[in-house]
């Protein structure tokens, strides 16, 4: 696993177990929140960053090194400012990993548009929204009993953008079980192209789960299709 520094916005019961589950992971953290009191959460020997402030505030996103992250969670008790957060950290930074929490799940396929990534708060866990800021960590959503097939979850990467989504599969190894594109699940990919934001869920063979992710980052080649 790669170290990445990422800024988590609203120090609740979820920022501050997902802040305190990331740092033992061995990334770098720094949490934002209005309330300095809201630090209380966090162990005594915390190794982050805190800063009392807001996430749509642009001087308390630099001293949480916007410029520097690779993921941003904003997860406070109010959808507008989380999902402002979220829009200043994709457009403003480029952070490419931004997942907002939101309370009213018929907004969720209007800021999937906007490629923000949303939780709702019936489907919240600290591990959903740990999977949305690592998306290329190697952990499964699903093993079978005897841990050689996992269901595995990944953003389409960029490169793959007008590909036939049916050549990801690789028989005996890979399948593509289903396509997420604007909020909407799809099983109908025999002739889908890839599209910026897909979300795919795939088995995979442990076997294959190491190369199969270098292959969709495109750190191998391989000759199953043209997608090397």
């Amino acid at each position: 696993m790669v170290a990445v520094h990422i800024i988590i916005v609203g120090c609740g019961r979820v920022g501050s177990g997902l802040g305190v589950e990331l740092v033992g992971q061995g990334h770098s953290v720094a949490i934002i929140d209005r309330n300095a009191k809201a630090f209380r959460r966090l162990p005594p020997d915390w190794p982050g960053a805190t800063i009392v402030g807001s996430g749509f505030d642009r001087d308390d996103l630099e001293s949480a090194r916007a410029n520097d992250a690779t993921a941003l969670a904003a997860v406070t008790s109010g959808d507008n400012s989380n999902i402002l957060t979220a829009r200043i950290a994709r457009e403003s930074y480029g952070i490419p990993n931004v997942v907002a929490r939101i309370y009213d799940p018929r907004r969720a396929q209007i800021y999937l548009r906007l490629g923000i990534s949303t939780v709702a708060t019936v489907s919240w866990t600290i591990d959903q929204v740990r999977h949305r800021l690592l998306p290329n960590d190697l952990e499964s959503e699903w093993s079978d009993p005897t841990g050689r097939i996992s269901l595995i979850e990944r953003h389409l990467p960029e490169r793959w953008a007008g590909k036939r989504l049916a050549d990801l599969n690789v028989p005996g190894e890979v399948t593509l079980v289903s396509v997420t594109r604007a909020g909407v699940v799809r099983l109908d990919f025999t002739d889908l192209v890839g599209q910026d934001g897909d979300v795919l869920h795939l088995m995979v063979t442990d076997g294959a789960l190491t190369k199969f992710q270098e292959r969709l980052m495109g750190s191998t080649t391989t000759t199953h299709g043209e997608l090397a």
